[in-house]
């Protein structure tokens, strides 16, 4: 295979040519489109990401996403759901690697089809889009990218819950729960506590490592949080806790995301939502 280096230059500048002109060109053909699907509710999708999505030849779509999010396909477009490594936990099928994903993308835009690469949230908030687009880039492929609604400023949104609110929170954190459990895994001094709000892309199943680590790290044990899964879909729920008594919550209320937690007083704010628990001052007392 030719690298770079080894092209004539009037060859490597066609090309460049060639990149340039698919980019400027809302008609050409082969090309990626890299789309953030937004928290979940279809109402969510930007204009854009609606407009590129009907002229989709190839929609490549997680396997997370929202059915509503899917009826914008045009019934000429192949869809093809894929579970990535970030979602093989709550997906029973086997999970692609990123670079199979890659592969899938780049395979089908060289035969001139305009590619989708649809993504839940934004595709540079934790959803591994700047692998994609690098992977694109680096095949000589022009490429897109078209940002969505995260999921955590849409579950805040759903929540009613400021994430930044004068007197109270000054500093917003987002963190994405770790593969591995262990204390260097995640630098989370500083990342919670007084003036702070902390957003955690999280995975239920390690409430108890977190619960831990932001303890070690000196963060109030009754501190305010809030899980709110599936955040603004239809069946959403959103559920105040405090942050000792984080696991049981999530075990009491069953739990099964996927899910947002923030951590911090503007957790006060949430309004609860198709929780077993409403009040505040209940839960707090029965982590005493």
């Amino acid at each position: 295979m030719e690298s770079k280096d080894d092209l004539p230059k009037g060859r490597e500048n066609r090309q460049k040519d060639s990149v340039m002109t698919n980019l400027l060109d809302p008609d050409a053909r082969g090309r990626v489109i890299l789309v953030g699907a937004g928290p979940g509710n279809p109402e969510l999708l930007t204009l854009r990401a609606v407009e590129v999505l009907r002229q989709a030849d190839v929609v490549v779509y997680d396997a997370e996403i929202d059915e509503g999010i899917l009826t914008y396909i045009p019934k000429t477009a192949q869809a093809i759901s894929v579970c990535s490594e970030s979602e093989g936990e709550k997906n029973e099928r086997q999970p692609l690697t990123q670079g199979e994903i890659n592969a899938l993308v780049i395979a089908h835009v060289r035969t001139g089809s305009i590619v989708v690469r649809l993504k839940g949230g934004d595709p540079f908030v934790f959803g591994r889009g700047g692998e994609e687009v690098e992977a694109v880039r680096a095949a000589g492929m022009p490429v897109e990218v078209v940002p969505g609604v995260s999921a955590a400023l849409g579950c805040a949104a759903d929540a009613m819950l400021p994430l930044t609110h004068r007197g109270l929170s000054d500093v917003v954190s987002f963190v994405s729960t770790p593969e591995q459990e262990t204390a260097s895994s995640v630098n989370w001094k500083g990342l919670a506590g007084s003036g702070h709000t902390l957003v955690v892309y999280m995975d239920i199943k390690k409430a108890r490592f977190i619960t831990q680590c932001l303890i070690h790290e000196g963060i109030d044990s009754h501190i305010p949080v809030v899980i709110i899964e599936r955040g603004t879909c239809k069946d959403s729920r959103i559920i105040r806790s405090v942050l000792i008594n984080l696991e049981n919550t999530i075990q009491n209320e069953k739990v099964v995301g996927p899910a947002i937690l923030i951590v911090g007083d503007v957790a006060l704010f949430a309004k609860p939502k198709n929780t077993l628990h409403q009040d505040y001052e209940e839960l707090d007392a029965m982590a005493d």
